[in-house]
């Protein structure tokens, strides 16, 4: 049998009699590492055959928050007192977490990492803290330390330890988010060698060959790796998304058009991470003035369906893509009153997300109506925190892309002379930057009435 690397779960062993429950738990908890399942759903069932099950609550407070589930902030409140009642020692493990917990919800997201973080110092073999200390990291950009929190515990953990291809994927990931492509795959291909089917491992590849432009090979690893991840899994929408982005740097719209109507819209009941990833495909083949037939005004009707009051930024940059783009107005002039909320409501509390959501929400407003000049003003506002949008930085990419198809509507081409080189020199072998390359290399001559200046393009 695996040794455990759960500390809660071994804390808690020593001291509870239920341990059918506790075995049930570290199930639950494999899931919510490998991004199987739905460890919700497996925890739900344990409180309710035990509900005093202390580890099942900390699971429980981490799913909340790894989700950023807000609305179910009453839930953690809940299963914070009775990990509080249940456990005297103020210090302990579990104690701590509920802690955590409870600082998320009255200080938010930076508190709650301050707090899994010491967490990690004192017990970095506390992997359910490493899990929503990493889902925290990404949600707060905080991109160095997505990677660096696990490198500081890397060393206590090993093979054959529960979760350690789940750690090695944190690591790849966050190499990744900082650049480190070749070392991020080495990370990502060792916990693959552990489970051949890690969805979040898989993940991690996907992004290194995504932001080093290699799209065939890119195409063929999914395919290659479709059955770990295309149902069950919370990676199966976004890396379809991967797919379909594949799809459109090897210019076959078509089929990116294919992978958007079988495996990204086709949820009954969508999650607004399901939605976002929609938006943001459909709106790179609007930059590239692809029709898309119905597809945006479904997509606007289940954006409106969501509840955006309270709503991350992120999505809510998302939703106004579907609203500008179907025309919308009324439900596009919303999302400046909830951007307003955020405003009001998240005065101490700011996610980086929040300080470019306005300007680029106005930025896709000037875009639709083909204002490409104010689309411009609006955008350079932000190009340069664009990496802080509240995704990756392969979702961050849309800003740049935006700014750079404005830019090249517009008469004035030294500023997309300027970001075309900008891209290309990211990432030189994107098929997308040598097609913005070839456009710009047709565009100067046009203007300058066949005069080309000296300066290379």
């Amino acid at each position: 049998m695996k040794e455990t690397a759960s500390f809660v779960a071994t804390a808690l062993q020593s001291t509870e009699s239920r341990m059918e429950s506790l075995a049930r738990c570290e199930q639950s908890l494999e899931l919510m590492l490998t991004h199987r399942g739905d460890p919700s759903a497996e925890v739900d069932r344990v409180l309710a055959d035990d509900p005093e099950c202390v580890f099942a609550h900390c699971l429980r407070a981490a799913l909340i928050i790894c989700g950023d589930a807000t609305a179910a902030q009453s839930s953690i409140a809940a299963s914070a007192a009775v990990i509080e009642g249940a456990c005297a020692d103020i210090h302990g493990l579990a104690r701590r977490h509920a802690a955590a917990a409870r600082a998320w919800i009255e200080g938010g997201a930076q508190l709650a990492v301050d707090h899994y973080d010491a967490i990690l110092i004192d017990c970095p073999r506390d992997i359910l803290a490493l899990l929503v200390a990493h889902a925290l990291d990404f949600r707060l950009g905080q991109r160095r330390m997505l990677r660096d929190r696990v490198a500081r515990v890397l060393p206590r953990w090993r093979a054959g330890m529960l979760g350690y291809a789940s750690v090695l994927a944190m690591y790849a990931f966050g190499l990744e988010e900082n650049g480190q492509y070749r070392r991020a795959e080495k990370m990502a291909r060792r916990a693959l060698a552990i489970d051949p089917c890690h969805p979040g491992a898989i993940h991690a590849l996907t992004h290194v060959m995504e932001m080093q432009g290699r799209f065939r090979e890119g195409l063929s690893f999914l395919a290659a790796t479709e059955p770990a991840w295309i149902e069950g899994t919370g990676f199966s929408v976004h890396l379809a998304w991967h797919r379909a982005l594949f799809y459109l740097d090897a210019n076959d719209v078509g089929s990116a058009l294919t992978a958007y109507d079988t495996q990204i819209s086709s949820e009954p009941a969508p999650r607004m991470s399901t939605l976002a990833d929609a938006s943001g495909l459909l709106w790179r083949l609007q930059l590239r003035n692809v029709e898309v037939g119905e597809r945006w005004r479904l997509l606007a009707d289940c954006w409106e369906m969501q509840r955006l009051d309270g709503a991350r930024s992120f999505y809510i940059m998302h939703a106004m893509m579907a609203f500008v783009a179907a025309g919308r107005i009324s439900a596009a002039a919303l999302i400046f009153d909830a951007l307003s909320c955020i405003d009001r409501g998240r005065a101490s509390f700011s996610l980086p997300e929040d300080a470019l959501a306005f300007q680029f929400c106005k930025g896709l407003t000037a875009f639709a109506r083909s204002d490409y000049v104010a689309c411009i003003e609006w955008l350079k506002q932000v190009h340069h925190i664009a990496h802080r949008c509240g995704g990756s930085l392969a979702q961050c990419d849309l800003i740049h892309l935006t700014l750079t198809e404005a830019a090249l509507r517009t008469p004035d081409m030294q500023l997309a002379r300027a970001l075309v080189a900008e891209r290309t020199a990211q990432k030189p072998t994107s098929r997308i930057n040598r097609l913005l390359r070839q456009r710009l290399r047709m565009i100067i001559p046009a203007i300058t009435g066949g005069f080309v200046s000296a300066t290379p393009v």
